[in-house]
């Protein structure tokens, strides 16, 4: 069946690993009658989590895609992992989907990635809803959820579904919209009855502060409610459409997703009130690659943006497409802006988690599945015809852990890079790359248990042995005063010979410039065809500086005099004397080592905060500054690359697996002393290995 846009419905389920995603993901696919029943982690066969790594770990390691119809709406869901190293493919369902809703657990409140996620969908202002989970577990208390949303987000949650009880007491959630009680039903769906007397004040209340909500969407409801003190039903749902699509307020909802609890409401809700594809908009790169804003609308050519990559053993590559404007239909041609060719569109699908279900056509604002083509990948943009259109990439977030890997048996290297390059069209947050300055493979991820998933796959399924060992890493050097030298190459060999003079002066330049030539011949002492000579032989020798023969960076070079000979005389000539010239200067220029200083953000909860703030400073760090809000505090600082070459591990070790982070290049800073000499004999050491080699 097609479905047209203003029939659809896309929501990102997302939170903190444990918080039930997953549970609730099959526990609305048992609602909406796709699946017979719902099956629970331990047993394996959820409609998500179907990969043998995912069973195996019982979490969920990729997106998953499932949609189910209410009242002529398909709503789409998507299924997010809730570990850091898998946030790529919660940011891919957040640009999916234009509701976010974030998965709470009603015992331990708001945890570290709910905070991150919630930013990130800050960046966008997208429309979000709180589900507040497992209400019927002791100590879970629903209030005490709403409160601390309230204190670490400063924002007033708005009640959309009423707990019956707590605990052993719950029974199950009041919809507060139609106002109509459903009882949780362990195997069954919820069974709708009248709210009980005891709840009806919890209703009345619940209930105004949605009608609140309802006139926050349009200044004539506002109006009115300023005027009566209430809205009429029909008013109340407009205004709330209209609010949540503008993020005005955030909707909470309560329930036990094991327990079939709040499960009703919460698809209501949406089908009713979620947030429409028209109302959102897509970003394109205009002019200079500035980003501007693309609306979602059915009415327009076609354009839609590959999301993911995926491989199947059965159905082979697989491409996530979310369709923007017009109409995606199968066994139709495209254009691929971003390869600028043709593409042929072969089969569409949709899916329940891993099973596939053919379909004709997507229209914009749906998410479906292109099968087997040779030449999409993820950030393409499709378009009905050739065209300027270019959808903004996906913003990921930038890899935290690397490793240096290789195959144990070196027949195996090609093999292994394969499959590398395959793992990380798959998971852009996942990078491969070959270090010609060091000769090393190194891979990196959002954490160990990413990378270790992936190799661990290719171990398995490929039957190759890889080591992996941490990387080198890449320092500069640089020099602190000028200083000049000159450089005569002289060489007869019978016939021809090789002549040529510089004469050079260097000086530092600020941090970061990295090289400068200048020209300062006079007279003709070096003709001008022999200057590109002259350059290329400064260039050469900055490849390989004189501490420890790591790249040179920062510095002024300037060719102030030089000799030539009318027949010996070549550019060749030139370029070894500049060479030597620019080694000889830099030898008394001061030289000095550069290493790699990162910026990085640290998310822990406060109670560690003394800890990590001990282990950055003997990690040679300098804290920047720190923020605390709600518990959770986010620390700031510069440190050493070769600081955190382990730090994921560092910081699951000090914090017991709930501090995360983020890190970026920030700056190249120089080095003395003992670490110096560190570095400068790890160099020595490693060019006799090479040499040996």
């Amino acid at each position: 069946m097609s479905y047209t846009t203003d029939q659809i419905k896309n929501v990102a389920i997302a939170g903190h690993g444990q918080t039930g995603k997953t549970t609730l993901f099959e526990h609305l696919l048992f609602a909406g009658g796709v699946i017979p029943r719902a099956e629970t982690l331990e047993s394996g066969k959820t409609a998500s989590d179907s990969t043998q790594e995912e069973i195996d770990r019982k979490i969920s390691i990729y997106a998953s895609l499932g949609h189910i119809e209410r009242n002529g709406t398909k709503i789409n869901f998507l299924d997010t992992p809730g570990s850091s190293d898998f946030s790529g493919n919660v940011i891919l369902s957040f640009r999916a989907s234009e509701f976010a809703l974030l998965m709470v657990d009603g015992r331990s409140g708001v945890q570290i990635e709910t905070i991150k996620l919630w930013r990130n969908l800050d960046e966008s202002a997208k429309p979000r809803g709180v589900f507040i989970n497992k209400l019927d577990n002791d100590q879970a208390d629903f209030d005490k959820a709403l409160a601390d949303i309230k204190e670490k987000f400063k924002i007033e949650p708005v009640p959309v579904t009423l707990p019956m009880g707590s605990g052993g007491s719950f029974k199950g959630v009041i919809d507060v919209l139609n106002e109509k009680a459903y009882l949780a039903a362990a195997d069954a769906v919820e069974k709708e009855g009248p709210v009980p007397d005891e709840f009806k004040d919890a209703l009345a209340a619940a209930r105004e502060k949605l009608i609140e909500a309802a006139a926050e969407g349009d200044d004539t409801l506002m109006e009115k409610y300023i005027e009566n003190g209430s809205l009429s039903p029909e008013e109340m749902k407009k205004g709330l459409i209209e609010a949540l699509a503008e993020n005005k307020y955030v909707p909470a909802f309560a329930g036990a997703a094991l327990n079939n609890a709040g499960i009703i409401p919460l698809i209501d809700f949406i089908a009713a009130v979620g947030p429409n594809p028209r109302t959102a908009k897509d970003a394109v790169l205009g002019a200079e690659s500035k980003t501007q804003e693309f609306p979602i609308d059915p009415d327009k050519p076609l354009s839609a943006l590959v999301i993911k990559t995926t491989y199947d053993q059965f159905s082979g590559k697989l491409s996530w497409i979310k369709v923007i404007s017009g109409k995606l239909a199968a066994d139709a041609e495209a254009y691929n802006v971003s390869e600028s060719k043709k593409e042929r569109i072969g089969k569409l699908y949709t899916c329940q988690g891993k099973k596939l279900e053919e379909v004709r056509e997507l229209c914009a604002g749906d998410v479906g599945i292109i099968t087997k083509s040779a030449t999409l990948k993820t950030n393409d943009t499709l378009a009905a015809t050739d065209t300027n259109l270019n959808f903004v990439p996906l913003h990921l977030p930038e890899p935290v852990h690397s490793v240096a890997v290789n195959a144990t048996a070196k027949k195996d290297d090609d093999k292994l890079g394969e499959f590398l390059v395959r793992a990380a069209e798959e998971d852009k947050t996942f990078r491969y790359v070959f270090n010609g300055e060091t000769k090393e493979t190194v891979i990196s991820g959002m954490g160990e248990l990413q990378i270790g998933i992936i190799l661990d796959k290719i171990k398995t399924n490929q039957k190759i042995e890889v080591e992996t060992h941490v990387p080198k890493v890449a320092y500069r050097e640089t020099i602190t005063k000028k200083s000049g030298a000159e450089y005569t190459h002289k060489k007869q060999t019978g016939g021809h010979g090789q002549y040529g003079k510089v004469v050079l002066e260097i000086a530092p330049l600020p941090r970061g410039e990295n090289y400068q030539f200048v020209n300062a011949i006079f007279g003709g002492a070096i003709p001008k065809n022999y200057i590109p000579g002259v350059e290329k032989g400064i260039v050469e020798g900055m490849a390989h500086g004189t501490m420890a023969q790591y790249p040179v960076v920062d510095v002024e070079v300037k060719v102030v005099d030089g000799k030539y000979h009318p027949v010996d005389s070549s550019e060749l000539s030139f370029k070894l004397a500049a060479r030597n010239a620019f080694r000889d200067a830099m030898r008394q220029a001061n030289p000095t080592l550069l290493e790699p200083v990162m910026n990085l953000t640290v998310f822990v909860e406060e109670k560690y905060l003394g800890d990590v703030m001990s282990d950055l400073s003997g990690k040679r760090g300098k804290i920047l500054g720190q923020d605390s809000a709600g518990g959770i505090a986010e620390i700031h600082a510069e440190v050493p690359q070769a600081e955190l070459l382990r730090y994921s591990i560092d910081l699951r070790s000090i914090t017991s697996g709930t501090g995360s982070f983020s890190v970026a290049f920030d700056h190249y800073a120089p080095i003395s002393g003992r670490s110096a000499d560190e570095v400068i004999k790890a160099r020595e050491s490693f060019k006799v290995q090479e040499a040996d080699e």
